[in-house]
């Protein structure tokens, strides 16, 4: 008899599940195909099982599903350290031993299955004991291949939909500078990739809404350019923007919805205002902000495109405006909240529009806060070490910043619903200005 190690919640014990059971119980549910599963559990998140994965690829697509559920923070997945047969179990009549895992504190259990063409996935209410949601999704990239990831990436966030009506992030990237090069990383962490070279040295990326281009900035020894960039064409065609000679060029940040302006900062020594020209077009550059002399940096735009906040010194210190897309009816955002002293810098605007993300200096250190657009509530998330840059996830609730609490610059995750963070970057050379792409899709 095998023993059974138990942890919290709902530690576990698992049922090798029997493939010809999952098509007994899917049979039954391909009329049904709701929304959200009513999931029945007792307070906090439900618990979920996912249930070990067929062939060689098996382990690799299951680390994944129980990965990005785990960093959706939504769910809690529930680990397993042993593995039995459960005779009272018979695949062949499509029975599973729902008590079983209703005992190790399961509200659903998610049954993936490789096939010829992709996966097959099957999510079970434990309470109902039934199958609730059925969907094949393709694997047409290389196995394990970075294109064969984000497809797994993308079953994860549908199933986070299923359990708990909110989308998850796994199918997304982020960008983010290292060694002067400007490099892209799976949400999870993984295949982190070069897409500039080496030189010259490149900074602040940003995405374009639709995932179709990035913008960043490069050092010159005429000065700091920005270069819009096509991703996944072809060479990855990009062009520079013109600018005066020893000008500096920044921060540059798509308009929203659509990504057909670019905005950016744009220096001399007479000060430093905001800038628009179209991403696709070749007009001259159109200012946005009038400083007169003083700064003003970093734009940031709402996801309806009609209002933009950044960073100036036309107060004193540097603070965050915000002002219509045009540049007019600026005013001061949550001004005087932190002291005379205090620095607010490198707003992030949430894909839903209600919360900045920004970093702000006191007495040395920078921290993360967030100030809601509407109340003005601002709310404190990190004390640990120097961190920086915020950039919000797709889902509004995930932020990647910069810290250096580890012993070096690095990029980690925060879910500003529960403050839980975890390292990103491992990077030899140190990771700064993250970018949080939007949702990918993957043929």
């Amino acid at each position: 008899m095998m023993r059974l190690s138990v942890r919290r919640p709902g530690a576990l014990v698992l049922m090798a599940a029997l493939a010809l059971g999952l098509r007994a119980a899917v049979a039954r549910a391909q009329d049904s195909a709701p929304v959200r599963i009513g999931l029945t559990y007792a307070g906090g998140k439900p618990s979920v099982l996912v249930l070990p994965v067929n062939g060689p690829l098996g382990d690799s697509v299951r680390a994944i599903l129980q990965r990005d559920l785990d960093y959706g923070d939504r769910v809690t997945v529930i680990g397993t350290e042993s593995v039995v047969m459960d005779s009272a179990s018979d695949g062949s009549r499509g029975q599973f031993n729902y008590p079983l895992y209703s005992r190790v504190g399961a509200a659903a259990m998610i049954q993936a299955t490789l096939t010829e063409t992709g996966l097959h996935v099957a999510v079970h209410d434990v309470s109902r004991q039934r199958v609730e949601r059925v969907r094949d999704f393709a694997l047409t990239a290389p196995p394990l291949s970075p294109a064969w990831r984000q497809q797994v990436h993308q079953a994860s966030d549908a199933i986070e939909v299923w359990l708990t009506g909110s989308q998850g992030i796994a199918a997304s990237r982020i960008l983010y500078s290292s060694g002067g090069r400007i490099w892209q990383i799976d949400s999870d962490g993984a295949n982190p990739t070069p897409l500039t070279p080496a030189s010259p040295p490149a900074l602040y990326p940003a995405w374009h809404p639709k995932a179709s281009h990035i913008a960043y900035a490069v050092q010159t020894d005429d000065g700091t350019r920005i270069v819009i960039r096509e991703m996944g064409s072809a060479g990855n065609a990009s062009r520079t923007l013109t600018a005066p000679r020893g000008s500096v060029n920044t921060s540059p940040a798509f308009s929203q919805p659509d990504g057909e302006t670019l905005l950016y900062a744009h220096g001399q020594e007479s000060g430093t205002d905001i800038f628009a020209v179209p991403t696709f077009g070749h007009e001259s550059p159109r200012r946005v902000t009038v400083s007169r002399g003083l700064d003003a940096v970093s734009p940031t735009v709402s996801p309806d495109g009609r209002r933009i906040v950044y960073v100036t010194n036309k107060s004193g210190g540097l603070a965050l405006y915000i002002a219509d897309a045009d540049g007019t009816n600026a005013e001061v955002l949550a001004g005087g909240s932190f002291g005379d002293r205090s620095q607010r810098t490198d707003p992030s605007w949430s894909p839903d529009g209600r919360t900045i993300a920004f970093q702000a200096e006191m007495d040395g250190n920078t921290q993360i806060y967030t100030v809601g657009i509407r109340d003005l509530r601002i709310r404190q998330f990190t004390n640990q070490g120097r961190n920086e840059d915020p950039s919000w996830a797709p889902d509004s609730r995930h932020v990647v910043f910069t810290s250096n609490r580890s012993g070096s610059w690095q990029l980690w995750v925060l879910d500003t619903e529960s403050n839980r963070v975890r390292q990103l970057t491992h990077a030899a050379a140190g990771a700064k200005a993250g970018a949080w792409s939007p949702r990918l899709t993957v043929p």
